[in-house]
């Protein structure tokens, strides 16, 4: 019922997590160091050795330089140091761009030295092989007894375009020099992270802050987040994982950089499990079940993009700082076809397009006959005739339409010479007049065009649809700002809740502990035997229904099991039937009756827990009974939760239309449903050293009010620490 694990091996995990307790040194050196050794320094200006000393100069980097290479007296034009230990005066950051076979020892030399941060180019480490593990699994021993941080290895390095600090090879920086900028990017994989800063360029976004862990033996992801979200000057962070090991860590840097207001946008790979296998042949890293991160990232109020055009699109329009208040959206058009594709990718986006109050409709008809005025509000060709109307148009939408954010198709019609100077003024005077509103161009047009919409704080996209679903990134990026920090968190514990010791339960024992944790139940009665089956029937009522009673036996329908609206008079026959099917099935499992309960309908939800590697216990909601194994509709959150965080987990649902009433049916108690997923979450922070999984299946919501209830429960627990 949950998606195959698709981690690395546990050996391999093992070798690369962080499991020391100490305190860990920060960031700062890293990222705005005041002196710089490049171990490995090489006169070629091309060669990896030499391009961070080239960049370095270049850029005009303030502060100190010192080349490390014993064979030179000079490297670059500067002094030259045969060993990082006869460096003189503090160094920050050591650049170590030495073979995989000397890299060990140039790293030991610098924590010797007491340099505050290393930067390892080199590859050959944990996305090798065994001994690569081994290599790597001592640098990360050597950062964390010496304190020294270390980027790597097998990355591309950092910069800091702020300061000059340029500590990378990227080729890209002989095409540009980045300047300061309010956006970063954060990249497990250097190519790609090179790759994001050249597409960025082109898309007219300046990246100020950028970084790439590589295999990361120390620094991570989460941490360089984490750092990012305390600095003022950043305010929008792209970030591109291929894994994670650590994922409370990475929570709680997601919710540091939502504290300080930062704009997130994260992609990851690994969504596949062949993508997630050559996640692992690439840098060692850790997949993990991709419907576990997406909702991590959901609960964290953090936007994922699931390809490098949305991301950047996502990170250049929020640049921008304004964020739609409301998923209102309104569409000012030239051209009905594109104002209705539009209007179609608003509502695969979820965003709302409300029509314009027909009073506003009946003025917007008079100033321009042929407009259609609704949403899109389409002023057509016509508007040629007319161009001081467009801020008209505009100041009405916003006025009255109440859009939070209005999108405007305008083509190559925005650069016409005739139309170019009244649209910019018109987009100029609505911009002033409502600055807290989100104003899109979608139009062609030269890049000094383009500059001047972006100038009034005006993103500019050729391609409508992406517009839209930028606009729709916006809008949830500003639902996770608004939830604020620790949304969703919960540590209270049901004051009646039992622990799990262990040992194997059966379906009645299991489902009585997780009662116990204020998760209802069906009433059900335990038949040890046929005569015991018939008259827990009759008390019950016509029809029952019956299940083998084993805790060797996990799948009873497999088995031959279960029995469905058995009439009482045949529960003692039936009772037989179940045990001598479970007999056959599996021979030495021990039979301890059956299991006697009343027929129950309703809307069948299935809730679980599991242990993930990444982020340890998480709860699951979603579509229940056959459905389970059928359709993929299902959401996680990290464990524990509270009931808004399962209410918001339920609305994820294509069950959750469904459980709000469709075709006449009642609504479902659907709050009772989220009391239980929230109850769950607890049971599972509670018991997370001895439970590995949970399945209640189904859990029957029935109609408002009537409350659910668990008709099946299956608690396994853990084999390891």
């Amino acid at each position: 019922m949950y998606r195959k694990n698709v981690y690395s091996d546990q050996d391999l995990r093992n070798s690369l997590l962080m499991d020391d307790s100490r305190p860990r040194s920060g960031l700062d050196a890293l990222f705005d160091p005041r002196s710089v050794a490049v171990i490995g320094a090489t006169d070629d200006p091309n060669r990896i050795g030499g391009r961070p000393l080239r960049y370095l100069k270049e850029s005009g980097f303030q502060g100190e330089l010192w080349p490390v290479n014993p064979r030179h007296d000079q490297v670059q034009g500067l002094e030259a140091w045969s060993d990082i230990g006869e460096v003189p005066g503090t160094i920050d950051v050591a650049i170590v761009a030495v073979p995989a076979s000397r890299t060990l020892r140039a790293v030991e030399a610098c924590a010797e030295r007491g340099v505050g941060a290393a930067v390892v180019f080199t590859s050959g480490f944990a996305e090798t092989d065994a001994v690569g593990v081994a290599r790597q699994r001592r640098m990360g021993e050597i950062a964390r007894s010496s304190g020294m941080r270390i980027l790597g290895p097998n990355c591309l390095g950092v910069y800091n375009a702020a300061t000059g600090f340029f500590a990378t090879f990227a080729t890209t920086l002989d095409f540009y020099r980045p300047m300061p900028s309010p956006v970063a990017i954060v990249s497990q994989s250097g190519a790609y992270g090179s790759h994001l800063a050249m597409l960025a360029r082109r898309r007219r976004i300046e990246v100020g802050l950028w970084v790439t862990t590589g295999n990361e033996c120390d620094v991570t992801v989460s941490e360089c987040i984490a750092w990012m979200a305390g600095r003022p000057e950043i305010e929008v962070v792209a970030a591109y994982a291929e894994g994670v090991q650590d994922g409370s860590a990475l929570l709680a840097s997601l919710d540091a950089a939502r504290a300080h207001r930062k704009r997130v946008f994260f992609t990851k790979t690994g969504r596949s499990e062949a993508g997630a296998e050559a996640v692992r042949s690439h840098t060692a890293a850790l997949a993990g079940v991709d419907a576990v991160f997406d909702s991590m990232l959901a609960q964290a109020g953090i936007v994922r993009t699931y390809d490098t055009e949305e991301m950047l699109d996502a990170a250049y329009a929020a640049s921008f700082g304004v964020l739609p208040s409301n998923r209102r959206v309104g569409f000012l058009t030239v051209s009905g076809g594109a104002g209705v594709m539009m209007v179609d990718e608003a509502a695969v986006q979820g965003l709302e397009v409300p029509p314009m109050p027909d009073a506003a409709q009946r003025r917007l008809k008079e100033l321009l006959s042929f407009c259609t005025p609704r949403n899109p509000v389409d002023i057509t060709a016509q508007v040629f005739n007319a161009p001081h109307l467009v801020g008209t148009f505009l100041d009405t939408m916003l006025d009255e339409g109440d859009y939070a954010a209005i999108v405007i198709f305008f083509t190559y019609a925005a650069s016409v010479e005739f139309m170019a100077k009244p649209t910019l003024d018109a987009v100029a005077g609505v911009r002033e007049r409502h600055p807290d509103r989100l104003i899109v161009m979608a139009m062609i047009g030269a890049d000094e065009a383009v500059a001047r919409y972006e100038a009034l704080n005006v993103p500019v996209f050729e391609d409508p649809v992406r517009a839209v679903r930028t606009v729709s990134a916006l809008v949830r990026a500003r639902e996770g700002l608004a939830r604020g920090p620790g949304a969703g968190a919960h540590t209270g514990v049901h004051p009646s809740g039992r622990s799990y010791t262990g040992g194997r339960l059966d379906e009645h024992e299991a489902l009585e502990l997780l009662a116990s944790w204020g998760i209802p139940a069906v009433q059900a009665r335990v038949a040890p035997s046929a005569t015991e089956a018939g008259h827990a029937a009759m008390t019950i009522g016509s029809p029952v229904a019956m299940k083998i009673l084993s805790p060797d036996i996990d799948h009873k329908t497999e088995a031959g099991g279960v029995a469905l609206d058995v009439a009482a008079e045949n529960a003692a026959r039936e009772h037989d039937a179940l045990v001598a099917r479970a007999a056959s099935y599996d021979a030495s499992a021990e039979i301890r009756g059956t299991l006697v309960a009343p027929m129950v309908s309703g809307v069948e939800c299935i809730l679980g827990m599991r242990r993930d590697p990444a982020f340890g216990p998480v709860v699951m909601v979603g579509s229940g009974g056959i459905l389970a194994e059928t359709i993929d509709d299902v959401s996680f959150r990290k464990a524990p939760i509270d009931r808004a965080e399962a209410s918001r987990m339920i609305a994820e649902l294509a069950v959750g239309g469904v459980l709000e009433g469709v075709r006449g049916r009642p609504r479902c108690d659907i709050d009772a449903l989220a009391r239980a997923v929230a109850a769950l979450s607890r049971f599972a922070a509670a018991n997370a050293d001895t439970v590995e999984s949970v399945d209640v299946n189904p859990f029957v919501v029935l109609p408002e009010g009537e409350g659910g209830m668990a008709l099946d429960a299956l608690i396994v627990g853990r084999t390891t620490p």
